[in-house]
């Protein structure tokens, strides 16, 4: 590639030179061409300008020995003029370099001359080519009587101009020097630049890193020093629901304000940091690159996310019913005591109070809460509070009719705000949450109230945003992404979610969701397929 390099730029340079040199020749011989017709039209004029030339033109007879021939001798030899020629009216010389001329008709057209113009040209004549100046020739009235045609030696001018041809050269062949020169240079930076690849190296190189670029399944954006978005692959434009309009664009035009933008703009700093986008939960890493630019590299862990989800539910699932077996281990020991003390009656008084409790519990979630997939969360909750020790508490003025258009979607944001709520308050004495869920026309309002130390005012907007938690990571990954997702889900229903204080202490949640219900004339809309949280975080 170098050699290649080399050879085309030394090859561009010769060229410069040349034409440079042709287009500075070509204007030298017309330069040159009119410096001697002017000469050889000032020696016809000052020649002209002599009145005895004049007078003897009149009064004499042309002849190789008469005074028109000596005196435009003596001019022609003073001047080194080809010729210096004096003629009549008729065209006949009386003066030229070659006696045997003398008395002759002119070879040229002497008209222009004869009616009192001054003429200059390139022309050919007895003596050949030469650059020639013609003046009339007036008496002392006036008076025109012949005309003087002078020539200067075109062969001269030819030679004025190779006589230059080589200083010319001289000055080419340096700056072709300088120009080879440059060309080695830079075609050795190149060189070092390129690690010495051919052009088909670099080509084949290109073209296999965009085939990779565009057929790995992990997204990669590139930013350049400016911060503007300067390439995405395939999978980054699927993960981030966007296209190749937003190559040139800062991560803020092209994604919106928002965690995204932040992370990729570089404004968050860290690994594997977790991000929400549209559908899908991503984890970016962010990578400077020596330029001054920076590649971001995402992966879509929604199904990883999801199966993290399945996880704590199962691992919640398994919590309830430990908790269950504990109760009802303690529950048959009791029986089993009384029975052995022959205390029939009070086994049976025992038992109908703990099927009493048990059925009471029940049917009262179920009697101020219609939709069967949020009696069915808040009973088993219930079950794993209690044996945390924590009191969960469905509020009296709890009233929620079976008429949710997303009843999945509610059961995503209860979920998650009662278990942050147990985690607030677990191992604190006189634990409790309370759960209140009501409507106001269409519009659901849902409140998780808790007695753990609260939310600090300065962090209420910050413990929505994805990735902060102050809690330890789980196993399956990163935490930060369950109040992440209340809010976001509020709002993807034109809703909000907000964190206060509750009163006596501890934190309030507060999530607002219009047009939730449909309207009591119209069927209920059906729900999606059943879904896990990370699966609510893709939407």
């Amino acid at each position: 590639m170098f050699s290649q390099l080399l050879l085309m730029q030394l090859a561009i340079a010769a060229g410069v030179v040349v034409l440079a040199t042709g287009l500075f020749l070509a204007p030298l011989s017309d330069q040159l061409d009119d410096q001697a017709m002017r000469r050889a039209l000032a020696i016809a004029q000052t020649t002209a300008a002599v009145p005895q030339i004049a007078e003897d033109l009149r009064h004499t007879k042309p002849s190789v020995d008469g005074p028109v021939q000596q005196e435009a001798e003596r001019i022609r030899k003073a001047s080194g003029a080809e010729y210096v020629v004096v003629m009549d009216l008729s065209g006949i010389r009386w003066s030229h370099t070659e006696p045997g001329q003398v008395g002759g008709h002119v070879s040229t057209d002497p008209r222009q001359a004869l009616a009192g113009e001054d003429v200059m040209e390139i022309d050919s004549g007895t003596l050949g080519r030469s650059a020639r100046g013609k003046v009339p020739l007036r008496d002392s009235d006036g008076r025109i009587v012949g005309a003087v045609s002078v020539g200067i030696e075109y062969d001269s001018v030819r030679a004025r101009l190779i006589h230059a041809i080589p200083g010319l050269f001289a000055y080419a062949g340096g700056a072709l020097a300088v120009g080879a020169l440059a060309a080695w240079l830079i075609s050795r930076r190149i060189q070092r630049q390129t690690r010495d690849l051919a052009f088909s190296d670099i080509s084949a190189l290109l073209a296999e890193r965009e085939a990779m670029l565009h057929g790995i399944r992990e997204g990669v954006v590139a930013l350049d020093r400016a911060g503007r978005v300067r390439l995405l692959n395939d999978e980054a434009q699927r993960l981030l629901g966007i296209g190749e309009e937003a190559v040139g664009r800062s991560p803020d035009r092209a994604l919106g304000e928002g965690r995204t933008a932040d992370v990729l703009a570089g404004r968050v700093t860290g690994t594997d940091l977790i991000s929400v986008r549209g559908q899908r939960v991503l984890v970016v890493n962010r990578m400077p690159t020596d330029d001054g630019g920076a590649v971001a590299t995402l992966r879509d862990r929604t199904e990883l996310e999801q199966l993290g989800r399945e996880l704590d539910s199962t691992h919640g699932l398994i919590d309830a019913l430990r908790a269950q077996d504990h109760e009802h281990a303690n529950r048959m020991h009791t029986l089993l005591g009384l029975l052995e003390l022959e205390m029939y009656d009070d086994a049976v008084d025992f038992v109908g109070e703990v099927v009493g409790d048990h059925r009471a519990t029940a049917e009262q979630v179920t009697e101020k809460i219609e939709d069967p997939l949020l009696a069915a969360l808040l009973v088993g909750k219930a079950t794993v509070a209690a044996e945390r020790g924590v009191a969960l508490w469905v509020s009296d003025g709890t009233r929620l009719p079976d008429r949710l258009i997303d009843p999945r979607g509610l059961v995503t944001v209860l979920g998650n705000l009662v278990d942050n709520a147990l985690d607030a308050v677990a191992g604190k004495p006189h634990a409790r949450v309370e759960v209140e869920l009501r409507t106001e026309g269409r519009t659901a309002i849902l409140r998780v109230r808790d007695t753990g130390p609260g939310i600090p005012a300065d962090q209420r907007e910050l413990i929505f945003t994805e990735g902060w938690s102050t809690k330890k990571p789980p196993a399956h990954g990163k935490r930060g992404i369950g109040l992440s997702l209340v809010r976001r889900l509020a709002e993807r229903q034109g809703g909000h979610a907000t964190v206060g204080e509750a009163a006596g202490g501890g934190a309030e949640f507060t999530v607002v969701l219009p047009e939730a219900l449909t309207g009591a004339d119209l069927e209920p809309v059906l729900a999606a397929p059943a879904t896990t949280d990370a699966e609510e975080a893709s939407r």
